[in-house]
């Protein structure tokens, strides 16, 4: 290569040198565009009330939960049904032992029939007489001793039915007859144990018309009346309940009233079950419904929602505000503070961003 060529070519390196760096100059000194970070918001709507749900919890009662046993002393001889069975009312439930009971029928059947005799035998033996005082052949004396015994056999017949009757009263009395349709909840003795009076065997439940007690206090329950419809929560099922009565007095430990709720005959629940009643109580209270998301944790127990306030191009300043909650649920909260209607807070994700940072939003929802 000449000293022509090699200079030519020294001199295009040189130059594409200082292209590349004129290129570079021009670069350095154009400024970057700055992202900020998006942020999702909605716009504060005020309310004048918010309605807060009291949930009081009481128990469910059949209308007749009744301990039955026999009204005699005795040996039990049988028990047909047993824990859980369904009842039909006047069905047979339970019998003594009636031996002694039969023994004493008979021989009151026997005294009947000695009784029958006497007194026939002494009403002929009276008439007779009579038709003999007409001759004089009898004294009156002795027609008044006839009739005295008339008298006391008519009587002691008189005692006899009273006695038999009674001694069918008890045969009849050994047996338990259900005294409505129902469950048996309870059973306490076994065939052969001798009870005493009184002694309850089963415990029967009535299954059609099953009732819910809860206790409200005085202030709800002068707002309700009977015979109102009421929606009553029983385990996971809602059942349409009726008020039926409405206590007259508090009760001294508790400091409420009771309510007394019919539910629905085909109610599938069980006696002693927890039954729910929920009063809607409205508060009267300016605030603004928010989402659980857009709080966050404040200093001194405080909570806080950030509201943005409008900067130049399109961006957004955050500002922290103190705030009061006065109701919560599980997706919302209703809240006072230095907050005004229509101001942007952020929804969510309140934790990522501190006061005073710089932001942009997505689709911003403001009331016209």
């Amino acid at each position: 290569m000449d000293i022509k060529s090699f200079t030519q070519s020294v001199a295009i390196m040189l130059g594409l040198s200082s292209l590349g760096s004129l290129s570079a100059c021009q670069k350095s000194n154009e400024q970057p565009k700055i992202q900020y970070q998006t942020v999702s918001t909605q716009a504060l709507i005020p309310s004048p009330s918010y309605e807060q749900p009291q949930t009081f919890s009481g128990i469910v009662k059949a209308s007749n939960t009744t301990a039955i046993g026999f009204e005699l002393a005795g040996k039990i001889k049988q028990l047909n049904v047993d824990i859980g069975d369904n009842i039909e009312k006047g069905q047979l439930l339970a019998k003594l032992d009636i031996q002694l009971l039969q023994t004493e029928q008979n021989q009151l059947k026997a005294n009947l029939t000695q009784n029958q005799a006497d007194l026939d035998l002494a009403l002929s033996t009276l008439k007779r007489s009579l038709s003999l005082t007409q001759q004089n052949y009898i004294s009156e004396q002795q027609i008044d001793e006839l009739k005295g015994q008339v008298n006391r056999l008519k009587a002691a017949r008189t005692q006899l039915n009273a006695a038999y009757a009674a001694n069918q009263l008890k045969i009849q009395k050994s047996n338990i007859i259900a005294p409505f349709k129902g469950i048996i909840s309870q059973k306490y003795h076994h065939v052969g144990e001798v009870i005493s009076t009184g002694t309850p065997i089963y415990t029967l439940v009535e299954s059609n018309t099953p009732q819910a007690y809860i206790g409200v206090p005085l202030e709800i329950a002068k707002t309700l009346s009977s015979q109102k419809s009421i929606d009553i929560r029983v385990g996971n099922k809602h059942y349409q309940a009726v008020i039926e009565g409405i206590s007259g007095e508090i009760n001294p430990i508790t400091r409420t009233v009771e309510l007394r709720f019919s539910l629905p005959p085909s109610s599938q629940v069980i006696n002693g079950e927890l039954a729910y009643f929920t009063h809607i109580q409205p508060i009267e209270k300016p605030g603004y419904w928010v989402p659980i998301s857009a709080l966050s944790d404040g200093i001194r127990g405080l909570w806080n929602i950030y509201i943005l306030t409008p900067n130049d191009k399109n961006t957004f300043n955050v500002e922290r505000r103190d705030i009061d909650i006065l109701y919560s649920n599980q997706e919302q909260a209703y809240i006072q503070g230095p907050i005004n209607a229509n101001q942007l807070y952020i929804d969510q994700g309140a934790h990522k961003l501190i006061p005073g940072q710089k932001v942009s939003i997505t689709q911003p929802e403001v009331n016209e």
